[in-house]
């Protein structure tokens, strides 16, 4: 069993004006199969031409295991060279990914490859090209962007599998407090309603990304993604014109990031249990109340 999943929109191409009446603001996410066609990297970006320019980096790798409650999100589980990874990646299925990876520091001339999509919309920032890397197997846990950017992800190599859900389902998804991200105790690609009643009719979007594809994912959405092959993406963010998101932005980094992280070095694993616990007890509470409606 799942969610209740529809398809995102597709389209090849979209007007300015569309984009920001149908999408931006009202929040929707929309697949742009044809946003990357004028773009160098397209073509130019395999993993073989990474590794050639980026090869001898070291880079912090993650897995699909459960947050260590005594350190931080995101916290790395090995180090390799980035041009060793680029080879197991293509080589074999491992469920080991790189989070937030700017090769754009180490080669600024990458910028030239892309096109930041200026003509949909502004607010991009643009020294914060984020790049992400996975091998088949390999999971993103469940999360919505702590900073709270619109977010145009482009994918390259290979395919990946994406579950979306609007904001206001992050109770009922067992959102853990102070945290932008899940309980990691269920399979978001097949959750077990029983064990967890409050995901039973929350509601998303399924979406399977191509290679050249780019999925515009509005500000504060959930997303969960998972490699379907050795393959990796682009991530391009911009502020939303909102004051009130700004702010939200600003106190989001301030407690669900800087504060949380004291708490858990300082109390790990009873603050990490007390959270899970409350999770399940704010996800219990939206659900007798039907929340969202």
């Amino acid at each position: 069993m799942s969610f209740i999943l529809k398809p995102v929109d597709t389209v090849e191409s979209i007007s300015p004006a569309d984009f920001k009446k149908n999408y931006l603001d009202a929040r929707r996410p929309l697949i742009i199969k044809g946003l990357t066609k004028s773009w160098p990297a397209r073509e130019k970006w395999t993993t073989d031409y990474l590794k050639q320019i980026g090869g001898d980096i070291k880079v912090s790798l993650m897995d699909n295991s459960k947050a260590d409650p005594s350190k931080p999100i995101n916290a790395s589980v090995a180090e390799m060279k980035f041009g060793d990874y680029l080879d197991l990646i293509k080589r074999e299925p491992t469920e080991l990914r790189i989070f937030f990876f700017n090769l754009f520091k180490h080669h600024p001339d990458l910028i030239n490859d892309i096109v930041i999509p200026k003509d949909l919309m502004g607010g991009f920032i643009e020294s914060m090209p984020a790049m992400f890397f996975g091998g088949s197997n390999s999971v993103t846990f469940l999360h919505y962007d702590i900073d709270l950017p619109h977010l145009f992800h482009t994918h390259f190599g290979g395919r990946k599998h994406i579950i979306l859900f609007d904001n206001k389902w992050k109770k009922r998804l067992y959102c853990i407090p102070n945290a932008t991200y899940a309980l990691e105790d269920y399979d978001v690609a097949n959750p077990d309603f029983e064990k967890f009643p409050a995901l039973k009719g929350v509601e998303g979007y399924e979406v399977f990304l191509e290679h050249g594809d780019t999925l515009f994912m509005p500000t504060g959405m959930w997303h969960w993604m998972k490699y379907l092959d050795g393959s990796f993406s682009l991530s391009l963010r911009a502020w939303d014109a909102s004051v009130t998101r700004k702010a939200q932005s600003v106190f989001n980094l301030a407690i669900k990031g800087g504060l949380d992280s004291v708490l858990k070095m300082a109390f790990k694993a009873p603050y990490a249990h007390w959270r899970e616990k409350l999770a399940v007890k704010r996800a219990e509470k939206a659900l007798a109340n039907g929340n969202p409606k």
